[in-house]
């Protein structure tokens, strides 16, 4: 039963996605693609001139990145659509740096049903900062986020068919999520015009993000709202924590090419220090965004030795995906991801994982989202046990109260039901969170 509600939701989330290709775009069809503002209305444009005018500061940045919108930025070095809605709180200095700011904290009950199930009560979330400045001809940034997940404890919470990472060193943890190290992200950045219309840039952090993959979930529009990561985190966007990354970038308009030299090892079971190593893998990626609703991407990486625990183990991944955003009534939005990974073992299997996500935010009290999963995995029934397709539908909704014109305050709750093959012992359970939420920005 579980398989047939996956494949129907697969299904309407296909349908959904195609529809939002044929649907007449909110933000309608570009009309200049000159300066920091290409792909906006030019009323959107004039108003936020005046705005600009009336508070004395720029209101529409562009990203420390390239000329484009900063509203395009997303984890790293990676792109969402330029409508995405821009959270944080941005103020301008006397000497020329732009500062921005944005906190988000998830108080969570988590219960997981099943033999292999548990339930925790635990904090998550992350405080991000960034700042940047005109350096002669170019743009220069910096930015740091941080997490509380460490504070959960080394075994992360119970997330039933989630593998990766370990707790001790010794074992890797199955059915549970991995806390993120406290340090997610610590990078530098300077782009400049290279002529032409094309924009360089180039990015290092410890840690960083290199050039793989769709935005990290946590900062996906569509799976932003929700405290459960993905089952397929290790697919997707594993690699959005690492010890040592430089990335190198082109782009020019709505088009951007980037590759990345970085640390393979993933995170040890120590979340508070900062590690160093040899940049020993490589990525690239190249990122499309058709229109201000879109932003597609296709990226490869060879990663050597990921796992701790498998030390002589290297990985190829490959990745694609489509995000789409729009805004919705008056303060609502409309997004969406649909993306496909592959991780090659070397030596060892090709697994494949499947995502969709969707939110719908009618107004600024109500978020509804959902998430549906396929995932090849073999690690469930012990470290390479056999190859096991799994599958994972939640539902969720938050409310949210603003508390003032920058905090709002959440109460929400999600519910989960899983398909795997019975001979794994899951006994088909049922899994849920309720949650309050704290989101400054």
């Amino acid at each position: 039963m579980t398989t047939q509600i996956f494949r129907a939701w697969l299904l309407a989330g296909a349908t959904f996605a195609a529809s939002l290709s044929l649907a007449t775009p909110v933000l309608a069809q570009e009309h200049d693609h000159s300066g920091h503002d290409m792909g906006l209305f030019d009323e959107e444009r004039a108003t936020m001139a005046v705005d600009a005018e009336t508070l004395g500061a720029p209101m529409l940045m562009h990203s420390p990145l390239g000329s484009y919108r900063m509203a395009r930025d997303a984890s790293g070095t990676s792109w969402q659509p330029d409508a995405s809605p821009h959270d944080g709180i941005m103020t301008h200095t006397d000497s020329g740096w732009m500062l921005m700011g944005h906190a988000l904290f998830n108080g969570v009950y988590d219960s997981q049903g099943g033999p292999r199930g548990g339930d925790k009560a635990f904090l998550a979330g992350m405080v991000m900062g960034m700042a940047q400045r005109e350096v002669g001809d170019g743009t220069l940034g910096f930015k740091a986020m941080l997490s509380p997940d460490p504070f959960m404890g080394k075994s992360g919470y119970p997330l039933l068919l989630a593998t990766g990472e370990t707790a001790d060193g010794e074992h890797p943890l199955v059915d549970r999520q991995h806390p993120h190290d406290l340090f997610m992200e610590l990078s530098a950045s300077y782009s400049r015009p290279l002529g032409g219309g094309f924009d360089g840039y180039l990015y290092a952090g410890l840690p960083g993000e290199p050039a793989f993959g769709p935005p990290a979930f946590m900062h996906r529009q569509a799976a932003l709202d929700s405290p459960e990561a993905p089952i397929t985190h290790h697919w997707f966007d594993s690699t959005h924590i690492t010890f040592g990354v430089v990335t190198a970038g082109v782009s020019r308009d709505n088009w951007k090419i980037e590759a990345s030299a970085f640390r393979g090892r993933e995170p040890d079971q120590h979340r508070y220090d900062i590690e160093t190593g040899r940049l020993d893998s490589v990525a690239t990626r190249v990122s499309w965004n058709p229109t201000p609703n879109w932003a597609l991407q296709a990226s490869w990486a060879r990663i050597n030795s990921p796992e701790a625990l498998e030390p002589d183990d290297d990985e190829a991944r490959t990745s694609v995906s489509a995000l789409y955003s729009r805004p919705f009534r008056d303060n609502g939005s409309v997004s969406a991801t649909l993306a496909w990974a592959r991780k090659d073992r070397i030596p060892g299997d090709a697994l494949q994982a499947w995502l969709f996500e969707g939110a719908v935010q009618p107004d600024q009290h109500w978020t509804v989202f959902t998430r549906a999963e396929q995932v090849e995995q073999d690690e469930l029934a012990g470290h390479h046990g056999g190859v096991a397709t799994v599958r994972k539908l939640s539902v969720g909704a938050i409310y949210d109260v603003p508390l003032s014109d920058n905090v709002k305050l959440g109460f929400g709750g999600l519910a989960s039901a899983f398909d795997a093959p019975a001979s794994l012992g899951y006994d088909d359970p049922t899994g849920g969170m309720a949650f309050v939420r704290l989101k400054i920005g």
